[in-house]
């Protein structure tokens, strides 16, 4: 079945290429599009996509907001001109599964696209060199604290996620079944308070488990 994507972006002209550029990829159907945050609330409630491709500077309802609104019921991919890095951190914390930049090409928007409607997370390459950098160098969080212990088989498989393998890729190195990853990367969730893989690669470096 095609990946139904939602796209939302201010600009009519960058709105219609995008969903052009989507929608002649294979796997992937453009079932909406939004010209702002609030509005691509609406659509994506209304229309129930797998993925929203969400712009950031919009007017009224910006990016990052509509996708802290949107982060619990549809993957959220954001995507923007800007390479902020004050951008890529709020729109990751607001539980984006991915972050691109408008320049990025048909190919890696269509990847970030199915990896965020697998439940991965794809990051643009540039950007993620920056952000690993800047985790790795910084001290654990104060706020990093788990809930509960990891088991052992947690730790393995947070390492694993951290070092970016997708569930198919744990499941091959652990010789356990796809729906067993989903499940202890569930747990992770819960014990990490993360809303998603994003959150679980972040706390990762925050505490130190990986450099």
């Amino acid at each position: 079945m095609s990946v139904r994507v939602v796209v939302a972006d201010d600009q009519e002209i960058v709105r219609t290429g995008l969903a052009m550029l989507l929608g002649a990829q294979p796997g992937i159907e453009v079932v909406g599009e939004a010209g702002d945050g609030l509005e691509a609330i609406g659509v994506v409630r209304e229309l129930r996509p797998d993925v929203c491709l969400m712009d950031i500077r919009m007017p009224g309802l910006d990016g990052i907001e509509a996708t802290r609104v949107l982060a619990e019921e549809v993957a959220v991919v954001v995507i923007t001109t800007f390479d902020l890095d004050e951008y890529v951190y709020a729109a990751l914390r607001a539980g984006a599964r991915g972050f691109l930049l408008k320049n990025a090409g048909a190919d890696l928007l269509a990847q970030a696209v199915h990896a965020a409607a697998r439940g991965d997370a794809l990051i643009a390459p540039n950007v993620t060199a920056r952000l690993l950098t800047a985790f790795a160098a910084g001290a654990p969080s104060a706020g990093a604290r788990l809930v509960d212990p990891l088991t052992e088989r947690e730790e393995q498989i947070l390492l694993a996620v951290a070092r970016g393998r997708t569930n198919n890729e744990v499941a091959g190195e652990f010789h356990i079944t796809l729906s067993t990853v989903k499940s202890h990367i569930a747990s992770l969730m819960t014990k990490l308070g993360a809303r998603n893989r994003v959150e679980i690669v972040i706390w990762a470096y925050e505490t130190g488990r990986v450099r």
